[in-house]
């Protein structure tokens, strides 16, 4: 299934109830009201919005698999869905970001595992151990693998994945979304050539987080 619409289709029902709240308190004459959910439609809108994105050709580059401002890059070993030296990188989401999630290289899902868990902000470390989330392993062609981590944070209650185990994704692809505020987690093997740093906002599809040497 595609997933280009200019909005998501999860964005659907929510932006339907804002609507017909806003004509409601419209037809009952109560202005204020009425201005506050025409807002709120107009906020719901824009956060479920799919824009397109300029994604780089070349195989070497790994792009970010969100829209948001870098928090942690640090170095870790692993020995769970993956295993080995790998160097992690945090991107948290406020609620005006774009939502809709990309993965960072072309290659297959070799692994996807949701756990439920509690919401706590997604800018705090224990998120990432404690919060909802949802692990994907993706195994390019050549190289070690590469684990995007969505997080669940204070006001998300809903991790959307459209991809499955066993499927050929591209780099740039959509594949699942966060609702209202959330964090990604993307670990990329040690060998991989850091392009990115603590603060820096990136693009989900377009901003190059590493490069294979």
């Amino acid at each position: 299934m595609r997933h280009d619409t200019y909005i998501v289709k999860e964005g659907v029902p929510f932006i339907l109830i804002s609507v017909v709240a806003t004509l409601l308190w419209w037809w009952a004459g109560f202005f204020w009201l009425t201005l506050f959910f025409v807002l709120l439609t107009i906020f719901v809108i824009c956060f479920f919005r799919n824009p397109n994105r300029t994604i780089p050709p070349d195989d070497l580059s790994i792009v970010a698999p969100a829209d948001g401002k870098v928090i942690k890059v640090v170095d870790t070993v692993e020995d769970g869905l993956i295993h080995g030296n790998y160097q992690m990188i945090s991107i948290f989401m406020n609620v005006f970001n774009v939502h809709v999630n990309r993965i960072p290289c072309t290659g297959r899902i070799s692994a996807i595992d949701y756990r439920e868990g509690k919401f706590f902000s997604a800018n705090l470390d224990k998120a990432s151990a404690l919060n909802e989330r949802n692990y994907l392993v993706i195994r390019p062609a050549q190289g070690d693998d590469i684990m995007i981590v969505q997080i669940a944070g204070l006001i998300a209650r809903r991790i959307v994945c459209w991809v499955k185990t066993g499927m050929e994704v591209q780099k740039g692809e959509r594949f699942g979304l966060i609702r209202f505020g959330s964090r990604l987690d993307v670990y990329l093997p040690a060998g991989i050539d850091i392009q990115v740093q603590l603060g820096q906002k990136v693009r989900a599809g377009e901003t190059v987080l590493g490069v294979r040497k």
